[in-house]
């Protein structure tokens, strides 16, 4: 597997931090001397890891017009849990909490759900393989190390997916703005995958069909419907909310 670059001081100080192993080589803005920018190189350094002093044009070519914030690695890309690999883990674990997106294509939505993803404690992430974003730089980057530490799952088909997951004992918990079963009203407390649909065309038919359950969000103004990312902030809280209360 081809090497990666990744970026930001959050994402790379978390890699050095639980994984320094996988860091190839870490590049630094010439003149950052800051505090963050020392932690970091004090943790390759610590490692073993290669460091090197480049200047911003040349981060900038790298990996694009972004805010890198003077620190970039070239890194071994952590692998995807394989389909199979998952399926036998998630019959294994005890109340498991899944987050599949179904087609989500905006790769920060990706990152900001894989964040929050694990704030919530969730069991792994599904993401399709095709037409939907991958977990490159940039959702790694606002991700902030979630990426290293919440499993993601790459499947072929999402429907087939979905009915694996529920023959491994879980419930299937679609979000659906005209749904009329609100969240807090269904029980998200044992074994759940919550489902969250692309960026305004929402779920697909063919995933709908596989819910045990459609539920929706409140929303007491006059916009339409919320970023995905928020929206599965809110649900994933929700099921975090029941089980707290019911432990």
């Amino acid at each position: 597997m081809p090497s990666e670059r990744i970026y930001g001081l959050h994402t790379v100080r978390s890699l050095l931090a639980r994984s320094p192993g996988r860091v190839l080589r870490l590049y630094l803005q010439q003149g950052r001397a800051d505090q963050r920018v020392a932690e970091i190189e004090t943790l390759a350094r610590a490692a073993n890891r290669p460091v090197e002093r480049v200047d911003a044009g040349r981060l900038r070519g790298w990996v694009g017009d972004v805010a890198h914030q003077g620190v970039v690695a070239e890194v071994e890309p952590l692998a995807s849990l394989r389909e199979d690999e998952f399926y036998a883990q998630l019959g294994a674990a005890r109340d498991p909490l899944v987050l599949a997106l179904d087609g989500v294509q905006d790769p920060h939505n990706l990152g900001a759900c894989l964040r929050t993803a694990d704030a919530c404690g969730v069991f792994a992430v599904v993401v399709p393989r095709d037409r939907a974003a991958s977990l490159n730089a940039t959702a790694r980057k606002v991700a902030a190390g979630a990426a290293e530490t919440t499993p993601v799952v790459t499947v072929t088909n999402l429907s087939r997916s979905l009915k694996l997951i529920k023959e491994a004992g879980l419930w299937i918990v679609g979000a659906d703005a005209e749904a009329k079963q609100r969240a807090a009203e269904a029980d998200l407390t044992g074994g759940r995958c919550l489902v969250m649909g692309a960026e305004g065309a929402g779920l697909r038919e063919l995933t709908r069909r596989h819910c045990d359950w459609l539920v929706t969000l409140p929303s007491l103004g006059s916009v339409e419907s919320l970023n995905v990312s928020v929206a599965a902030g809110m649900l994933l809280y929700e099921a975090v909310r029941q089980r707290q209360a019911r432990a």
